[in-house]
């Protein structure tokens, strides 16, 4: 198989984690933080576009051992936050929770700050990577079924997302993995249930008969 047939097979994949919400301005724009600061910027962007008043950013020391780990030593919240600032976010429009280690947690752990806070959103805008928007909004609807959530990502196309910090193998490999678990997360209820078209899956299968298992889990 050429390089070519796998990019269509990991393309497909790809495109089918992309919900494909239309952006609509909310109570709060909900930003699921990871190595990858090109989210932050993206949000930061939604914010002075006016989409929603308040930023929110979550997320701890997560992904270490994993295929691409987070290169800082402080929590991914804090530095994404730290971007926003630079970019000329004001601090009194952002709130940071920095203990999370997955969606799940983004969540709950947003969730509890928020109440302590007495703060109060029906609304939100969630920012993630592009390959994990589904997984994303699927793992959201559990916590919170009758709040509107909108998920979005940096519109950036799959050729163009690898760059020094993930390669194209480890996009593929993640991308795989996530696949897996929006299929199995429903049952476990970690996620809301989401359909998987046929050619989705069957690309799914060719990819992990190529070997992309890396991220897979290991028991189910």
């Amino acid at each position: 198989m050429t390089s070519e047939d796998v990019d269509k097979l990991a393309r497909k994949i790809w495109n089918y984690h992309h919900v494909n919400h239309k952006l609509e301005k909310a109570d709060a724009i909900f930003v699921l933080c990871s190595h990858d600061l090109r989210v932050a910027d993206y949000a930061t962007n939604l914010f002075f576009d006016g989409f929603a008043p308040i930023m929110i950013f979550s997320g701890g020391i997560a992904h270490k051992g994993d295929l691409v780990e987070t290169p800082w030593k402080k929590p991914e919240a804090e530095m994404f936050a730290e971007r926003a600032i630079q970019l000329g976010v004001p601090k009194e429009k952002i709130i940071i929770e920095n203990k999370a280690k997955n969606c799940g947690e983004n969540v709950l752990f947003t969730d509890k700050l928020l109440k302590e806070k007495n703060l109060h959103f029906n609304s939100f805008i969630a920012v993630q990577k592009p390959y994990m928007e589904r997984r994303t909004y699927a793992t959201i609807k559990v916590h919170w079924p009758n709040k509107k959530v909108i998920v979005t990502s940096p519109p950036i196309k799959f050729e163009d997302y690898p760059n020094k910090d993930i390669s194209k193998d480890d996009v593929i490999n993640i991308m795989v993995g996530d696949l897996q678990r929006i299929r199995i997360y429903s049952n476990k209820r970690f996620q809301i249930f989401q359909e998987i078209p046929k050619d989705v899956w069957e690309a799914y299968q060719e990819l992990v008969q190529l070997g992309y298992t890396k991220h897979l889990l290991k028991s189910t």
